[in-house]
This record gives structure tokens, C-alpha cells and sequence, in this order.
């Protein structure tokens, strides 16, 4: 009798063990589909034209949001440019959602110059940081996805050139 109720006890585990698994692993794979707006999304370029975020799936992509008026934003521009160049080559894409107005936002490249695309997010960029996990709204604010459009990296202040390297090995 213990037998068949250690046995009947197992297996009630077991059975829970595999549905909580296979909650888990539906979750994760909604939590990727959560961002499929993302890929329909269109922004504004400082210098013209549109940054089409369609054209950007299938590929790792490195997810920014900055402002002019952040300084730790700022201060990382030159390792998001070093880890742009450094990475395109291995397929990687590098974008910057600016959270300001187009004026500041052109006037800062022409004075610093990146090489990767930006687009004016505009103040309603917040809302989008926050859809990708910035709950607080604050910045510098950079999610990594994988070339299945999945996040797999988020953080929440300054990023350096060490990390980011780190990051674009691992996916």
C-alpha cells in the first residue's frame, strides 16, 4: 500500500513538474510574439526618410533608446558605433530610437556622427521602451534580440563596448 501511494505520489509530481515545463515554455515563446509590433513600426530619420523596423527581422538587432539631453546616453554613443562596426560584419544590426525632438537630434550627429540608423521616437518612444521592459521609462534603455526577433538581453543605463561585445558572441 505505501508502494502504490509513493508511486501515485510520483507520478501527481511528475505530472506537475510537466505542466508547469510546458507553462513556462508557452510563456516564453508569447513573450516573443509581445513584441511583433515592434516589427511594423516605422520612424523617422533625422535626415530624411523612414527606418522601416520590418526590414530589420531576421537578423540580432541592438535596440537603443537615447535622448540629447542624457548623458549617460551620450556617453555610450561611441561603443554602440565601435560595436556596430565591429558586429555588422556578422550579421548583426544596430538601431537608436531617439526620445527627443528632430532638431537636437540632428544637430547632435552632425556634431557626432554614428554608424547606425536612427530614428525619432519622439517622447511616445517611452511608451515603446516600456512595452520591451524599461518599467521605469528611464534611459539609456538597450534590448537585444536574437535574429528570431525573441529579447534576449535588457538593460537599463549605460552599456559599454566589453558588454556589448559580450552580448554579440553569445547570440
Amino acid at each position: 500500500m505505501k508502494r502504490r501511494g509513493w508511486l501515485m505520489g510520483a507520478a501527481g509530481a511528475a505530472a506537475a513538474v510537466t505542466g508547469a515545463g510546458g507553462y513556462l515554455w508557452r510563456e516564453q515563446a508569447g513573450a516573443a510574439e509581445r513584441f511583433d509590433p515592434l516589427w511594423s513600426m516605422r520612424f523617422p530619420q533625422p535626415d530624411g526618410g523612414e527606418l522601416v523596423m520590418a526590414e530589420r527581422r531576421g537578423k540580432p538587432l541592438l535596440l537603443n533608446f537615447w535622448a540629447t539631453w542624457c548623458p549617460p546616453c551620450l556617453k555610450e554613443m561611441p561603443d554602440l558605433d565601435r560595436f556596430a562596426r565591429a558586429f555588422g560584419g556578422r550579421g548583426w544590426q544596430v538601431v537608436g530610437l531617439a526620445i527627443d525632438g528632430p532638431t537636437p537630434v540632428r544637430e547632435f550627429l552632425q556634431r557626432t556622427p554614428v554608424g547606425f540608423a536612427i530614428g525619432l521616437a519622439g517622447f511616445e518612444g517611452t511608451d515603446l521602451s516600456r512595452q520591451l521592459g524599461n518599467a521605469q521609462g528611464a534611459l539609456p534603455f538597450t534590448a537585444v534580440f536574437d535574429a528570431r526577433g525573441r529579447i534576449v538581453q535588457r538593460k537599463l543605463g549605460q552599456t559599454t563596448f566589453a558588454e556589448l561585445e559580450t552580448w554579440g558572441k553569445s547570440v
